[in-house]
């Protein structure tokens, strides 16, 4: 994860005057523990819940513009990020009882390259001296990060239309900092991602049920679907669904994609996946004395009620298909 450029900013709250910033001289000098910082501050950022989207159209945001210029080598990084940290001390003051470290990191992954930016926070800790004593020892609190950013750069200068190259974060009951967060950045109108997933997951199980699949089979696409979006979700990048359609069935690369693209789901071609989506999706299944069943967990309670007591199921919304063939009978 080559880095081409980073820099820490503090953003000092102590005062009476409000969050001010006091930036640094310079740029951070290369080392192997800013690698392994780089590498742990991912891993923590993918694991937050998060907003995504591209930059909206609006020329008044400060960070594209900025961005744009630093890429075209008309800003120098230190300048690019005074300013952005400049813009971000404000939403601080409004929002958050404390400042912090504003870390920015240019860096490659693979072929892409990225921007990401965090708040960070230092608790106190413990360390073991040199005399084999007891010493207090700040650390930084990489899961406390209040405000984080990426900006996947390569799909952005691209210009594609259906990458969600801007992430976010958005915590819990923080909306109003969000969406300023959003507004300082240049956001666009989010991408709803549970929606996004739900959608994509109620097109598998129509997908399965249209295929009449045997059991032990739909069992093994949707592990193979969990499987290929919790890794994207694990790297911080959206499920593509043409690459999706292959993880699914092998045998038939197209065969999902198709399926989607015939029906009226109305999916991006890429679509950010929600880990709470994904982690409450399954589907019960079961196979006895001639009869063979199985749904979707989501539709247990709704299409599909388990009586407990009696040892019955009640299924309020028969399939199409089977409708027809027992009208026949």
């Amino acid at each position: 994860m080559p880095i081409l450029h980073s820099i820490i900013h503090r953003i000092d709250t102590s005062g009476e005057q409000g969050a001010r910033v006091v930036p640094a001289e310079g740029e951070l000098a290369a080392s192997a523990t800013l690698d392994d910082l780089l590498a742990e501050l991912n891993t923590a950022y993918h694991a937050k819940a998060k907003d995504w989207g591209q930059f909206s159209d609006d020329t008044s945001a400060r960070l594209p513009g900025a961005l744009a210029s630093f890429l075209d080598g008309e800003l120098d990084f230190t300048t690019l990020t005074r300013e952005l940290a400049s813009a971000i001390a404000p939403l601080i003051d409004a929002h958050l009882p404390l400042g912090g470290h504003l870390l920015i990191i240019d860096h490659h992954k693979g072929e892409s390259r990225y921007l990401l930016m965090a708040l960070l926070h230092q608790r106190d800790g413990f360390g073991i001296g040199d005399h084999l004593d007891i010493v207090p020892s700040p650390q930084l609190n990489l899961a406390q990060m209040t405000l984080g950013a990426r900006i996947d750069i390569t799909q952005w200068r691209q210009g594609n239309a259906s990458h969600p190259y801007l992430s976010y974060t958005r915590d819990r009951g923080g909306r109003k900092l969000a969406d300023a967060f959003a507004e300082v950045l240049g956001a666009s109108q989010p991408v709803d991602t549970p929606q996004e997933t739900r959608t994509l997951l109620k097109a598998f199980s129509d997908y399965v049920e249209s295929t009449d699949m045997a059991e032990e089979t739909s069992r093994e696409k949707t592990d193979a679907l969990i499987g290929y979006a919790s890794e994207q979700a694990s790297r911080g990048e959206p499920m593509t669904l043409d690459e999706l359609s292959e993880v699914v069935d092998e045998q038939q690369p197209k065969a999902f994609y198709d399926h989607i693209r015939n029906s009226d789901y109305g999916l991006s071609p890429e679509i950010p996946p929600d880990k709470r989506t994904l982690k409450a999706f399954k589907r019960f299944t079961g196979r006895a004395a001639g009869v063979s069943i199985s749904f979707d967990s989501h539709l247990l309670g709704a299409a599909v009620e388990y009586d407990e007591e009696n040892d019955r199921l009640i299924i309020k919304q028969v399939p199409q298909g089977l409708r027809k063939q027992l009208k026949k009978e």
